[in-house]
């Protein structure tokens, strides 16, 4: 079965369906007009005012989404093999222990959501313990990656609808394709939404409160959701985590750079910016920063932009949620646990969660894998 591709931003307006193969349907959301063709993919007004508007800021700052273009996905893939960054190793140890017991939590014909998809590696441990499960629906920001990463699941999982989102996640207000799905029959399973990669602590808290509550009113009354949050707060893990002695994590960093030269006509010189991870121990988070070596004046898109020695680009924020304060997040947006598992050296979490009752508080024990 073919992967049916949809590109999204937002949902203020919305084309209107178009029956392909096998009967499924699918729409491209645009908060702009369609880009002429030969555009490239991805290429959007969100890139270039996030640029823009980041650079213009006291502290410039640019936002993490756009470190995954193509070549910055590939990349990140790379950081996930490297010795030092531990937080892909023990999630997937995690989720290889308690698969099945989200498995049996979610129910038969489950529809699976990933948020941030990525390689979908891990997902195929979930998918490989659901039973029957009915479709799959990854969202990445990277449409070339995201192509490929899903290319072989049809062939591995009989009977599963693989259907690509190409968009910004935290910009998501609705899904045409679950409604879709219901409308085409069969015994349709919950929602299951998928966050690994502990991606929620990208976000501040106010925002991942915001981002869990968005994504309660989209899966709807009946989801699970599954997110991997990150717990470590010992510097001397987190900075080799993010600053590896291979360099990879300071090219993915840089790579930033380079696409806005590529895509808005910046004329960025990635030699004169070092890549530097820091851990900030108030706001409990490992920073991403691009620091200029010397003083000096960047274009983009004709526009001027001052940098000091010294000055930097914070491009990423990395949260670490201890159990209790996750905890705390998901039930300001509506979430009760329903199982949480750590890995043997309590670095890291998988949360089950599912939409709170009123009034309900109940507690579960936390599993070691």
């Amino acid at each position: 079965m073919s992967a049916v591709l949809r590109s999204f931003f937002t949902s203020r307006s919305a084309a209107a369906f178009k029956p392909v193969r096998g009967g499924i349907a699918t729409a491209t959301v645009y908060p702009f007009p369609p880009l002429r063709s030969g555009a490239p993919l991805g290429l959007s007004p969100s890139f270039e005012r996030d640029v823009l508007d980041g650079l213009t800021l006291r502290q410039k700052a640019i936002a993490s989404t756009w470190l995954y273009d193509h070549r910055g996905s590939e990349l990140f893939e790379q950081i996930t093999q490297l010795d030092e960054y531990y937080p892909t190793r023990n999630e997937t140890q995690i989720l290889r222990a308690c698969a099945h017991e989200i498995a049996a939590a979610a129910g038969p014909r489950a529809l699976v959501i990933e948020l941030g998809s990525g390689s979908s590696r891990k997902t195929r441990l979930l998918l490989g313990a659901l039973d029957t499960p009915q479709a799959y629906l990854p969202i990445d920001i990277s449409a070339q990656f995201l192509q490929e990463s899903v290319a072989e699941l049809p062939s591995l999982y009989a009977g599963l609808r693989v259907m690509p989102v190409v968009g910004d996640f935290t910009r998501i207000e609705s899904l045409p394709e679950l409604r879709l799905l219901r409308a085409a029959g069969g015994d349709a399973g919950r929602h299951v939404v998928f966050f690994p990669g502990s991606t929620i602590g990208n976000f501040t808290p106010e925002q991942a409160v915001a981002l869990l509550r968005r994504i309660r009113r989209f899966a709807g009354a009946d989801a699970l959701l599954i997110v991997g949050a990150d717990s470590t707060r010992d510097p001397a893990v987190l900075i080799p985590a993010y600053d590896d002695r291979e360099g990879v994590t300071a090219e993915f960093n840089k790579n930033l750079l380079a696409r806005i030269n590529r895509e808005l006509d910046a004329d960025f010189d990635l030699d004169a910016f070092d890549h530097q991870a820091r851990f900030d121990p108030l706001q409990q988070r490992v920073e991403m920063h691009l620091v200029s070596r010397h003083a000096q004046r960047v274009q983009v898109r004709g526009r001027s932009f001052h940098f000091e020695a010294g000055e930097s680009i914070h491009t990423e924020n990395s949260y670490k949620y201890s159990l209790a304060r996750f905890q705390q997040l998901a039930a300001r947006a509506g979430w009760t646990h329903l199982q949480r598992w750590v890995d043997g050296q309590a670095r890291f979490a998988v949360h089950v969660l599912e939409v709170a009752a009123r009034g309900d508080g109940r507690e579960q024990n936390v599993k070691v894998a």
